[in-house]
């Protein structure tokens, strides 16, 4: 019998290809469609400190979330990858502030100011698939499972409507989404 291990290794793979296929025009269009739902949610207009990630390609494009976010006077965190296991939200004034970092992905260098994830307001989420019922499958660290065993009753996990998958499994590990915001079915 296949463990659970071994079926988000399978899962995350295949969505992984899958997702890649897909042209750069759908994952455009897809990810700004993403960023209006997110930018006119209710969750994004409420929030002062918001907490987002800095896209990779097979994941929904958030620059244009940060910019806005930064452009409506929010105060946007994004991650910092610190060691194996440990990732700390880190302020960012501009997206300048930015530079590659673990696994390539832009993160912030200057760490004077970090916030707890209870005392943050909205934190948008990543992932390689994810179903509508809050279900989420991540890249295989681990990180933001840690980062959210507070509670995710904040959270909002983007994700390719292409990427999606109803047979999501899941451990006592996974923490669930609040809400999973996806692009429609004319992107």
């Amino acid at each position: 019998m296949e463990s659970i291990h071994e079926k988000k290794k399978a899962l995350r793979k295949s969505v992984t290809t899958r997702v890649k296929l897909l042209p750069g025009a759908y994952r455009a269009a897809a990810s700004c469609s993403i960023a209006k739902q997110v930018l006119t949610s209710e969750e994004y207009r409420a929030a002062k400190r918001i907490f987002l990630y800095i896209g990779m390609p097979t994941e929904p494009d958030t620059a244009g979330i940060i910019e806005a976010a930064l452009s409506d006077g929010k105060d946007v965190y994004v991650p910092k990858c610190i060691s194996r296991t440990e990732m700390l939200a880190v302020r960012i004034r501009s997206t300048a502030d930015l530079v590659p970092g673990a696994y390539g992905i832009p993160e912030p260098t200057d760490l004077s100011e970090t916030i707890e994830p209870d005392a943050i307001d909205l934190i948008l989420v990543p992932c390689v698939s994810a179903w509508t019922d809050g279900r989420r499958l991540g890249h295989g660290a681990g990180y933001y499972d840690r980062f959210l065993a507070g509670g995710a009753d904040k959270t909002l996990c983007l994700c390719f409507r292409k990427a999606l998958s109803p047979d999501i499994p899941t451990d006592e590990n996974d923490v669930r989404m609040h809400r999973v915001i996806f692009d429609p079915e004319s992107v």
